[in-house]
C-alpha cells in the first residue's frame, strides 16, 4: 500500500493577493488542500468572501482582507491582518496584477493607464514583499512567489506599460533573492502564457479566430489552465524547491523555447 503524503504546507500560512479569481483563486485553493491557511488579499470583497466560502466548504481554512496592493497602508494592513488572525506568515503568493490597455501604440497611450499599470503589477509587488518579508522572517523563513509573465521574457507592441512591469517584476524578484537568500526566504516568479481564466474567457467572446489564432503559435497547441499555474506555484513555495531561489519559471506550453 502507498504511504500517505503529508499535505506539504500543513501548520503554515499562505498569503495570496489577487486571490478571489483566476490563477490567484486556483492557487489559494492549492494551498489549502495542502493544508495552509490561507489569508486572501484582493479589492473586491464579494469576490473576495465567495472564495473564502468556497475553501471553507471543501474542508480548508482561510480568511478575506480588502486589499489595494498599490497602497502602503492598505498592504502593512494586509499583512497585520493575517498575523492577527492566523499568527504567522510562512508563503506569500502576490499575483495581483493588470494589464492596462493592450493594444495602444505607445504615442497614444494614456499617461494615466501607464501610471495605474506600474502602481499595481511594481509598486504592488514590491511593497508586497515589503511587508511580508519581517512578517516570514519572524516565521522562521519560507517563500515568495511573484505572478510575472510570459511577457516578462520578451517584448511585444502596442502594450508597452504592462511588458514594462513584467519586466520589473523578475528584476526585483531577482534582487530581492539575493538580498535573502542566506537568510532563510527564498523568492522567485512564475510567468504564465495565454491562461483560460474567466476574464480571458470573456474577452475573447466572439473572437474565437483570434483565440485560435494566439493558441497556434504555443508549441502545445492549448492554452493553460489556472490549476496548471498553480501547481507550479505550490512547488516553488514548498521544500521541493528548497535550492531554488531567483528564478523566472515559464508556464506557457513552450512559447519561450
Amino acid at each position: 500500500m502507498a504511504e500517505m503524503r503529508a499535505p506539504r504546507f500543513e501548520g503554515k500560512v499562505a498569503l495570496v493577493t489577487g486571490g478571489n479569481g483566476g490563477i490567484g483563486l486556483a492557487a489559494a485553493r492549492a494551498f489549502a488542500r495542502e493544508g495552509a491557511r490561507v489569508m486572501i488579499a484582493a479589492r473586491r470583497r464579494s469576490q473576495g468572501d465567495e472564495a473564502v466560502e468556497s475553501i471553507r466548504a471543501a474542508g480548508g481554512e482561510a480568511a478575506f482582507v480588502e486589499t489595494d496592493v498599490s497602497d502602503r497602508d492598505s498592504v502593512r494592513e494586509m499583512v497585520r491582518s493575517c498575523l492577527g488572525t492566523f499568527g504567522r506568515l510562512d508563503v506569500a503568493y502576490n499575483n495581483a496584477g493588470i494589464t492596462g490597455h493592450v493594444t495602444t501604440e505607445i504615442a497614444d497611450a494614456d499617461e494615466a493607464m501607464f501610471d495605474q499599470v506600474m502602481a499595481i503589477n511594481v509598486r504592488g509587488v514590491w511593497l508586497s514583499m515589503k511587508y511580508e518579508i519581517p512578517a516570514i522572517l519572524e516565521a522562521g523563513g519560507g517563500a515568495i512567489v511573484n505572478c510575472s509573465s510570459y511577457a516578462g521574457l520578451r517584448g511585444g507592441p502596442r502594450s508597452s506599460a504592462y511588458y514594462a512591469s513584467k519586466h520589473a517584476v523578475l528584476g526585483m524578484t531577482k534582487s530581492v533573492a539575493l538580498e535573502y537568500a542566506a537568510r532563510g526566504i527564498r523568492v522567485n516568479a512564475v510567468c504564465p502564457g495565454l491562461v483560460m481564466t474567466d476574464l480571458i474567457a470573456n474577452n475573447f467572446a466572439g473572437a474565437e479566430e483570434k483565440l485560435a489564432m494566439l493558441t497556434a503559435r504555443i508549441p502545445m497547441q492549448r492554452t493553460g489552465e489556472p490549476d496548471e499555474v498553480a501547481d507550479a506555484v505550490l512547488w516553488l513555495a514548498s521544500d521541493e524547491s528548497r535550492l531554488v531561489t531567483g528564478i523566472a519559471m515559464p508556464i506557457d506550453g513552450g512559447t519561450q523555447v
